[in-house]
């Protein structure tokens, strides 16, 4: 079986202050968690993450990544930067940035490339809008967004990503996909990945992104392919996130 893996996205959230009570707060209740836990937070604080966290069993990573190793590039950060903060998780392709900075599949998938090329785990997220899902293109949606990742992979580097299925039309709307929806999605893409690679079928992680919650945590990540969770709102909350990687059996 594969080791679950639960990954705190802050998005724009977050102070000195917030962040270092938030921290101890997770910190203070992971001593008999089962699974592995990060937390990807916005860009000035992983000074602060290093600092607080190094040695610990919370690992730290960014939001984004440019698809440039350095240069003239005014306002983005390389995957050489990150580590340089002890990063070891980078979220690529999230919704919002492909909604918001119109990032393609092309990019996210160079995105990826970089941060493997770094020494990085990149979250690869994928996930379909609801007009998309209520015209049955779902797997359509999510197959080509993967795909566009895994052409550019080599059959090793296929093997070390996380994916993480996010139904945007889940997202901050307290709508959640049910465990069987959940499911089937996860299930496509483990065959997807499977058909690139063996390894990358049993390897890769696949984390569900659509509003997970403490109170439906477990029966999702009892899902055969549901690996974790890529968690939003719930990971501002101590109480919160650390319920839900206590509901990683």
């Amino acid at each position: 079986m594969r080791p679950k893996l639960v990954v705190g996205n802050w998005k724009m959230n977050g102070s000195r202050a917030a962040n270092a009570s938030l921290l101890a707060g997770i910190v203070a209740g992971l001593d008999n968690a089962n699974a592995t836990c990060a937390v990807c937070v916005p860009a000035p604080y992983l000074q602060q993450c290093a600092d607080t966290l190094a040695g610990g069993r919370l690992a730290w990573g960014a939001q984004d990544v440019s698809v440039h190793a350095s240069g003239a590039y005014t306002g983005e950060v390389a995957a050489s930067m990150l580590l340089d903060f002890g990063c070891s998780y980078v979220i690529v392709g999230h919704s919002e940035r492909r909604a918001y900075h119109g990032e393609t599949d092309q990019v996210v998938a160079q995105k990826t490339l970089a941060a493997l090329n770094a020494g990085l785990t990149p979250i690869v997220c994928v996930g379909e809008t609801l007009e998309q899902r209520e015209a049955g293109q779902t797997n359509v949606v999510v197959g080509r967004q993967l795909s566009a990742v895994l052409e550019l992979l080599d059959v090793d580097a296929a093997a070390r990503i996380v994916v993480a299925y996010e139904p945007v039309w889940a997202i901050g709307t307290g709508k959640t996909a049910t465990p069987a929806m959940a499911q089937e999605v996860h299930a496509q893409l483990r065959s997807q990945l499977r058909e690139r690679s063996a390894a990358a079928g049993e390897r890769v992680a696949i984390l569900y992104g659509g509003s997970m919650k403490p109170d439906n945590a477990a029966e999702l990540m009892a899902q055969g392919d549901i690996d974790g969770g890529l968690i939003g709102g719930a990971a501002l909350k101590a109480a919160d996130f650390l319920a839900i990687i206590g509901a990683a059996a």
